[in-house]
């Protein structure tokens, strides 16, 4: 298949996140793959978590709000009352509308910034672009939040703003950032709101941050290589962890 049309595919959420689109690696497997191999694509096992479902409240928000109303809302004071739990599925996250209402007040925060809106709206961005490249032999995916002329813009929040610079290598922006640059050729801005304090900040990677994400990439495929691909060299099922303290 010519790449131009694996990216047309990658295009429909269902092709990029089921079987087709897992057929290449993604930043979002860095994290599995360096600390819990085990459980990799072992999809019945992953969870989305409350921060997960509101970042992804606030990013379909910012940029595609007409599918704001793929989100359930339960207008209750905690997810312990009877009136939620009754409202959802056992296991499912739903938010709480006083959730919503802080979420729709960060998007009108960010949106009010003349700066960070010229960056996010201008004409000329593309918007939920996919990407493929070839990494160490591995073909990987990516799906930019916005392409713009000269750069891509990720949006995130953040429970610190202060301690974003730790928080980005922790939650593996580093990674992304770099693989980022390989698919499209372009340096990655981070544009980040803090979820309490409403601050906002405009951080763009430095080489020390690509070269710590290029060796979780490096790292990452060693163990994809040890344990899942076509030619594994050892049973996932004897990993250990082993380190110095």
């Amino acid at each position: 298949m010519k790449k131009k049309d694996i990216i047309d595919k990658l295009k429909d959420d269902n092709n990029y996140y089921g079987d087709f689109g897992r057929r290449y690696l993604s930043n979002s497997d860095i994290s599995v793959l360096l600390n819990s191999p085990k459980k990799f694509r072992k999809y019945e096992d992953a969870k989305e978590t409350l921060a997960m479902v509101q970042g992804r409240y606030f990013h379909t928000a910012m940029l595609e709000p007409e599918k704001l109303d793929n989100f359930g809302v339960v207008d209750a004071s905690t997810r312990n009352t009877k009136i939620y739990k009754e409202s959802v599925n056992d296991g499912e996250i739903v938010l709480l509308k006083k959730e919503v209402d802080n979420l729709n007040k960060m998007v009108d925060t960010m949106k009010s910034n003349k700066k960070i809106y010229e960056m996010i709206y201008d004409g000329c961005n593309q918007y939920e672009v996919p990407g493929i490249t070839t990494l160490l032999d591995i073909e990987w995916k990516g799906k930019a939040d916005i392409v713009s002329n000269d750069c891509l813009i990720d949006i995130k929040t953040t429970s610190s703003i202060s301690d974003f610079k730790w928080s980005a290598r922790k939650y593996n922006y580093d990674s992304q950032a770099y693989i980022y640059k390989q698919i499209f050729g372009k340096p990655m801005v981070f544009v980040v709101i803090d979820k309490s304090s409403m601050d906002m900040g405009i951080y763009r990677p430095t080489e020390e941050f690509l070269l710590g994400g290029r060796e979780k990439v490096f790292n990452a495929v060693l163990v994809y290589n040890k344990f899942f691909s076509q030619n594994p060299t050892e049973d996932i099922e004897q990993y250990v962890h082993e380190g110095e303290l």
